[in-house]
């Protein structure tokens, strides 16, 4: 019932499988696609090499890295530059809103130091200073909404004629929140001079 091979058979398939070029795969190649060049291998070599042994080191090295890239992201705040920014502060959409802000006189970005003002004036109690504070912490809040207002409108109306393809979902926003803060301590930092056009 069970035939042993005979001796022509086991040479026909030796040959055959002779004829057939040896090619070593890559363990680590996916199926269906060429062996890595050298060099490629080499760098997934030593990448896996490099992987943390412990739970320990990973965490290390997830430390230095977020640390890394936080120093960077600083930097880029400070200088401007665009690939190292934040999510939010990417992108042409959000540059130009910074620059449309940065170009103009913004009565928020006051806001803080006639807040502090308004609180030293409010601390005299002679007379009718009081109700004079008040009328002036009224006007400064009604000057801020509207100007905001204006700011928001003139803003929208741009980027729509700038970027009429692009998403400017909360590039307003964006823009409305950058004018609360003084012109120094914007981040990222002006890049426009007063007047110039963004």
């Amino acid at each position: 019932m069970f035939r042993s091979r005979s001796k022509d058979e086991q040479a026909a398939t030796a040959k055959v499988t002779a004829d057939q070029p040896q090619q070593p795969r890559d363990p680590q190649a996916p199926k269906g696609r060429p062996t890595p060049k050298r060099n490629e291998a080499q760098s997934q070599r030593r990448s896996l090499a490099k992987t943390p042994a412990t739970r320990k080191d990973s965490a290390k090295r997830q430390r230095e890295a977020r640390r890394t890239d936080l120093a960077r992201q600083r930097q880029a705040l400070a200088s401007g530059d665009e690939r190292y920014l934040p999510a939010r502060d990417k992108g042409p959409v959000r540059r130009f809103a910074r620059d449309f802000v940065d170009s103009r006189f913004v009565v928020a970005e006051f806001f803080l130091p006639l807040a502090v003002v308004i609180l030293v004036l409010s601390m005299i109690r002679a007379g009718a200073m009081q109700s004079y504070v008040l009328l002036l912490w009224m006007v400064v809040i009604v000057m801020i909404v509207i100007n905001s207002f204006i700011l928001a409108f003139q803003l929208k109306r741009a980027l729509r004629k700038k970027f009429p393809d692009e998403n400017l979902r909360g590039a307003v926003a964006y823009a409305l929140m950058r004018t609360l803060q003084m012109r120094r301590l914007r981040l990222p930092k002006p890049q426009v001079k007063r007047g110039e056009r963004p």
